[in-house]
């Protein structure tokens, strides 16, 4: 029977027809690919244990901490150089709703420790970092700028655990991994100076043997999390080579053991474009006291684990925001009405849609696998390390890069108000930029992952081996499909080994999107096998078509199967793989 209009409904006016936002969403129930990767690659009595904290900070991320973080990003931290006194107890000074981001993040739910000790959420053991991650993922969707400070606590306790003498060890560990306010100790990570930012071995700081301890002196350039309790740093001790090779690691205290100030100051606060929450300055090192952290010759080693660690937790930040991203311009194209029609019906914004939606579900593909692989390795599985050491340089350097484009693309669909701080969409553009500049650049993340994962450590191939090992797995998926991803990660794998040699700074970014763009096709389909999820193997052709082919910028798109699989992705059912499996085969 024909729907007849209601015309006892209110007409619409004014302030009715602005497209609401996501606010009030539970990010974790409104995100079933996000929900199935936990099915398939989480142990399930953890995935049962941990389901309502998953489903509470859901709940957080789309309504108080969401509201906490607007609070903060408006009311960025503000340096008092001295106290009321005239003394240079320089303190920074932090908005309410920050520090009750922090006690959601450190005290609630421990995410900076619940990797590294027994008890975090009431579960028994270490949680391995599908779960962390996973968290993070959530949270993110709410806050970007404080998942910086618990990622450098997270990774401190890393390299403390890692390179620690046992005496270090005992003296830092129970308070880094601490989730009560008056005896945590948050961690950080100083690097960047004037002379260097990526080129690390440029550093000019210096640590020096003074009375038995060591002291540093020299400036550090950016320092995010700038007040942490414990910031570890490179210097070059007096004598040590050029280089890196030169380069010792240390751990820096904000306060002595006697409660008095280390000699540094915080010289000022950075005005930054993005992460407005979260304090980043400068500092001057005056003799601060250290403490020497593992081998004085490998300290660059030592920190590299840091920044692969943090390259993984910046690919899952960038998949949390493209998921908001992405949630933000649904909410606005099935609600605001244009021209008598849903935005969402217009193919021009439907064609965008998916734009937003294709990288944001690579993304998640890519932070499941590269957790999954992580955790394998912290076992001790046997290439596991091999793999992973390719991995999180691919997925910083395309996840973050996409970022970009999908946070302006989703500032569009909103339109003006898209442009506006009342809403989210400026904050999610400015967040964005900074995931291509923390942890290294683009170049340097591509360079890393061809130049030196591939082509020093062969780990391309061990990367190919993985991605058809996993299309074998996939055999519920259409057999031609996956002989035609087969040769698309042939293709892959071998442009990575070509850039590897001479031609290698020229064709690294060319290659590393190549080898992020295949895996992540690999990987859909095999998600789209094992949950019986069509719309993972439609994605999965989606990145195929529009990442892995060919495109002729003069000839008019007139592809009736995608017009078709837009529409089921677009549409809110679900769809099986059998009707996936008809559009991939034409």
């Amino acid at each position: 029977m024909e729907a007849r209009p209601d015309h006892g409904a209110r007409q619409k006016t004014g302030s009715d027809h602005v497209a609401p936002d996501c606010r009030g969403m539970n990010f974790y129930r409104a995100d079933d690919a996000f929900r199935g990767l936990l099915d398939l690659y989480m142990e399930p009595a953890l995935r049962a244990h941990l389901e309502p904290h998953l489903d509470r900070l859901g709940e957080l991320a789309g309504g108080r901490l969401d509201e906490l973080a607007d609070a903060a990003d408006k009311h960025p931290p503000v340096l008092h150089p001295r106290d009321r006194f005239g003394r240079d107890e320089d303190w920074i000074e932090y908005h309410p709703a920050y520090r009750e981001m922090e006690r959601i993040a450190f005290s609630e739910l421990g995410l900076h420790a619940m990797s590294h000790r027994a008890g975090v959420l009431g579960w028994p053991a270490p949680i391995p970092p599908i779960a962390k991650y996973g968290f993070q993922y959530l949270f993110v969707q709410a806050e970007f700028g404080l998942m910086c400070p618990v990622s450098v606590s997270d990774t401190s306790s890393f390299i403390i655990l890692r390179y620690g003498s046992d005496e270090l060890k005992l003296k830092l560990v129970p308070r880094l991994l601490s989730q009560h306010p008056a005896e945590m100790w948050k961690g950080t990570q100083f690097m960047t100076e004037k002379s260097g930012g990526s080129d690390v071995g440029a550093l000019e700081c210096e640590a020096r043997q003074e009375s038995g301890e060591w002291r540093l002196y020299g400036e550090k350039w950016f320092c995010s999390h700038t007040d942490a309790d414990l910031a570890l740093i490179l210097a070059r001790p007096q004598g040590a080579a050029a280089g890196t090779r030169g380069l010792a690691l240390f751990a820096m205290p904000r306060r002595l053991e006697d409660g008095g100030r280390n000699r540094y100051r915080i010289v000022r606060l950075k005005d930054k474009l993005g992460t407005r929450s979260m304090a980043s300055g400068e500092i001057r090192l005056d003799g601060a006291f250290a403490w020497q952290v593992g081998e004085l010759r490998a300290g660059f080693k030592q920190m590299l684990d840091q920044v692969n660690l943090s390259r993984l937790s910046h690919g899952v930040r960038a998949a949390a925001m493209m998921r908001r991203c992405l949630n933000e311009a649904l909410c606005v194209a099935r609600s605001r009405i244009a021209f008598g029609r849903a935005l969402i019906e217009m193919p021009l914004v439907r064609r965008q849609l998916l734009k937003l939606m294709v990288p944001a579900e690579q993304a998640l593909s890519m932070y499941a696998w590269t957790a999954d692989v992580m955790g394998r390795a912290n076992r001790a599985e046997e290439g596991a390390a091999h793999l992973l050491r390719i991995l999180t340089p691919l997925f910083k350097f395309r996840a973050c890069r996409d970022n970009l484009r999908v946070a302006t693309g989703a500032m569009e669909v909103r339109g003006g108000n898209g442009y506006i701080e009342d809403w989210i969409n400026p904050r999610l553009v400015r967040d964005a930029q900074i995931g291509v500049l923390w942890e290294g650049t683009s170049n340097i993340n591509a360079l890393d992952a061809i130049g030196r994962a591939a082509g020093k450590m062969g780990a391309h191939e061990a990367l190919g081996a993985a991605l058809h090992a996993r299309l074998a797995e996939a055999a519920r998926a259409p057999q031609k499909f996956r002989a035609r991803l087969g040769g698309l990660v042939d293709r892959a794998v071998a442009l990575a080994a070509r850039a590897s040699g001479v031609e290698g700074d020229r064709l690294a970014r060319m290659a590393a999107g190549a080898l992020y763009n295949a895996a992540t096709a690999v990987l859909m389909a095999w998600e789209a096998a094992r949950l019986d999820n069509g719309r993972r193997l439609l994605l999965s052709r989606m990145v195929v078509e529009h990442r892995l082919r060919a495109q002729d910028p003069l000839a008019p798109l007139n592809e009736a199967w995608e017009e078709r699989a837009v529409a089921l992705l677009l549409g809110e059912g679900a769809v099986t793989l059998d009707q996936a499996s008809a559009l991939v085969n034409r």
